[in-house]
Order: C-alpha cells, then structure tokens, then sequence
C-alpha cells in the first residue's frame, strides 16, 4: 500500500503501541525503506513517572526494550496490517545498550529506530514467530542493538487458546505486600513489582493492575514488560546494588504468566571470568513450571563521563 512508503504525519495512535496516555507514547513516526526494513521517529521523555532516570544520570535502560516493544508493534499494525485486536506478544527480547550514550548529557530527545524483519517474506496480515532485529541511534550514534521474535495471534484465536483464562480479564488482583521501595530503586510502592519472598535470593510477583503504565489496559497475563521489570528489581535486591543498570538483557518467555496464582521470582548473581559486567541470571516459576528467564548485565561501577569518548562503537 502506499502508505508503507509515507511517514507518518500525525500523531501515532495509542492503539497502535497499545498506550493509551499520549505521554506514554514513545514512537512520532514511520517510514518504510525496505520490504522488510522500516525507519521509527522516537522520543525519549525528558521526564516519566515510572522510566525515570537512572543513578548515574542516565536514561533507564528498560526504555531501549520499550522503545523496541512500541515501534515493533507499530511498524506491525501499520506497516503490515495487523489488526490492532490481534494478541501481540514479544516470546523473546534482547538488547545490549552502551552506557554512555545513555548519558543524560542534554542530548537530543530524538531517537532513530531502525527495524528489520530478516525472515519475513512479503505476505500481509498475519504473522508468527516473526524475527526481528533493532537498532537504535541517535545523532547518527548507537545506543543500542537487539532484536526478538515476535507472535500475532487472531482475537478469535486467542479467545480459544486462552479458554477460561479469559475470565480473568478484569478481575481484581489481591495487591500483595512490597518490598522496601528503597532496596529496589523505587521511591512508590506502587511502582514495587517484587513482594516478600521464603528466601534471601526469592519474592513473589506483585501485581498492581491499577499501575497506569505497567498494566496500561485490562489484561488476562501478566505483561511481559511486568517481567523485566520483576528482572531488574530481583537483580537489584540479589546484588545489594540500587544503581544496578541492566544495560545488557536477554529475556525469554516459556508460557504466560497467570494473574490468580503466585509467580516466584529466583536470582543469583553468575560469576563470568574475566568480565567486569555484574551479571545476574533471574528466573519465574508458576505452579511449579518456569515462565521466564532472564540474563542482565550491569557495568563495572565508574561516573558517567560524557565527551569525546562517548561514541565508542558497542562490543559484539
């Protein structure tokens, strides 16, 4: 169609990124270069209630997994057609950003996405198991590369799969005490994903379905965005470090997380010989089966320095 060919000149809609608070909404654009290879405007907040920055004085990293969430789908909605009632997942996600250009050092708010589907093979509609690989810059320097593998599903489909589950769409979820907000580099307790757990180096999932950004719509699963969030805090609390900054991630999905039983979330810090990077390996169990896993690392600790320096390429 043509539009794959026109950026797009008015706002992005919600529905499209699944946000609905247009200050929730990261991608400004689209352009098409490729059949299988699309351009993201984007804009990093100067300021947000939940991506607040860093210690260090840097962007939250989890906004380059967010950013690579919210343009996939639009590129998927707009530029291939799914339908926006289409059950959108993201099975895997990875991401490795380079530290200093997270540096908030009066830059450009102004983030290029570029989007690449190595597999996909020109058909329209509907799509599975889908690769797909990201790169983001700015003034023309890397922030980040990464990638994952992306599932639309059918609305009637989805219904089918999910069955019962269904029926938890909506419903309340008991809000479980939190850890302190401290330990978790948190100042709100609603922005706490991680509750009391039976072990020093385990906690329980806490939902908060009111939280205006992690549960942006009703949802019958827990958001996998919940999950890294749950990730990061674990790494935290894990690794006794607040400004831990999971500038490296590699998570995988193995099922859904359900709303109405108790998710345990597992970290133990992973000894790599010869890497500086804190890496810490968090995992999720429900009813006894795994539904998440993830690998983060942090870099040594050291200022952020801004300057010549800071367009260093990214390792690997």
């Amino acid at each position: 169609m043509e539009q794959h060919h026109r950026e797009a000149t008015t706002p992005v809609p919600g529905e499209f990124v699944h946000r609905h608070d247009p200050a929730d909404i990261i991608p400004t654009g689209w352009t098409r270069s490729q059949e299988n290879r699309y351009s993201v405007s984007a804009r990093w907040p100067a300021s947000h209630p939940f991506f607040s920055p860093a210690a260090g004085g840097r962007h939250d990293p989890v906004l380059v997994a967010e950013t690579m969430r919210q343009a996939t789908m639009l590129v998927v909605h707009a530029g291939f057609g799914v339908p926006v009632d289409d059950q959108f997942v993201m099975w895997d996600l990875d991401y490795t950003a380079d530290p200093e250009q997270l540096v908030l050092d009066g830059s450009s708010p102004e983030i290029a996405v570029d989007i690449t589907f190595p597999d996909y093979d020109g058909r329209a509609g509907r799509m599975r198991n889908l690769r797909v690989d990201v790169v983001l810059t700015r003034d023309g320097r890397r922030i980040s590369t990464g990638g994952g593998t992306i599932r639309c599903t059918s609305a009637p489909a989805y219904r089918r799969m999910r069955g019962e589950r269904m029926a938890a769409l909506g419903r309340p979820v008991p809000l479980i005490p939190a850890v302190a907000p401290h330990l978790v580099g948190r100042e709100d307790a609603k922005d706490v994903v991680l509750g009391p757990g039976d072990r020093s180096d385990r906690w329980q999932l806490r939902i908060n379905t009111a939280h205006p950004t992690l549960f942006r719509r009703p949802n019958d699963h827990v958001p996998g965005m919940v999950l890294l969030e749950a990730a990061r805090q674990a790494a935290m609390l894990v690794t006794g470090n607040t400004v831990y900054l999971p500038t490296v991630v590699d998570l995988s999905f193995s099922r859904y997380a359900e709303l109405d039983t108790p998710c345990w979330v597992e970290a133990e810090v992973v000894a790599a010989p010869g890497d500086p990077a804190t890496t810490v390996r968090v995992t999720g169990q429900q009813d006894g089966l795994p539904v998440f896993v993830c690998m983060l690392a942090s870099p040594p600790r050291e200022p952020a320095v801004a300057g010549p320096g800071a367009g260093a390429r990214l390792a690997g």
